[in-house]
């Protein structure tokens, strides 16, 4: 979900008091934020930089999520259930994070319950996403993943590495080459 996109859906005194309590950090390429394994509990938004979501399947590392400036990324899977997570959040570039707690962000639609309307928004917008995610691999060849990625974001291929695209687009390295050259 592009956070920059919400433009004027979400008030300004409440993102203003989200980023009150979020922390900014910096972290070096390849820095873990989340591990699998463990419970996540922050939620993150690229401020500089390119994060991904992957897991390992049969000792494959498949790309779920990639996020970039503007962007949130967490283990979708632990943070609200509060359970383990299969999945890491690996840094691809020297990046700039903002955090905030799942707890924080709770407690402070505890103190502001009108926020809910907005944080409801904002997960509609993400389901929404993911819907269309489901839908392409349903519904659509590699090739044309390949082609609606490269508009939503072309700078992609510049930023990340491509088997990490390749896997995100659920097609092999090769598939992807292939169509590339095509293209």
């Amino acid at each position: 979900m592009n956070f920059k996109n919400l433009g004027g859906m979400v008030p300004l005194e409440m993102v203003s008091e989200i980023f009150d309590r979020m922390e900014k950090l910096k972290f070096p390429k390849n820095h873990l934020l989340h591990s699998q394994g463990k419970i996540c509990e922050h939620i993150y938004l690229v401020e500089k930089g390119i994060a991904r979501t992957f897991f390992y399947k049969e000792g494959k590392d498949i790309t779920v999520h990639i996020a970039s400036e503007g962007e949130l990324i967490t283990a979708i899977d632990s943070i609200i259930s509060l359970k383990k997570s299969r999945y890491n959040v690996e840094l691809l570039e020297e990046s700039e994070i903002y955090c905030i707690t799942y707890a924080e962000l709770q407690s402070l639609l505890e103190k502001h319950p009108y926020y809910e309307k907005y944080m409801r928004m904002i997960l509609e917008q993400l389901y929404a996403e993911g819907a269309n995610r489901i839908e392409e691999f349903l519904f659509y060849s590699a090739k044309e993943r390949y082609q609606n990625l490269m508009e939503l974001n072309p700078s992609i291929l510049n930023r990340v590495n491509l088997g990490y695209i390749a896997s995100y687009l659920g097609m092999t390295q090769e598939t992807l080459s292939r169509i590339r050259k095509l293209a």
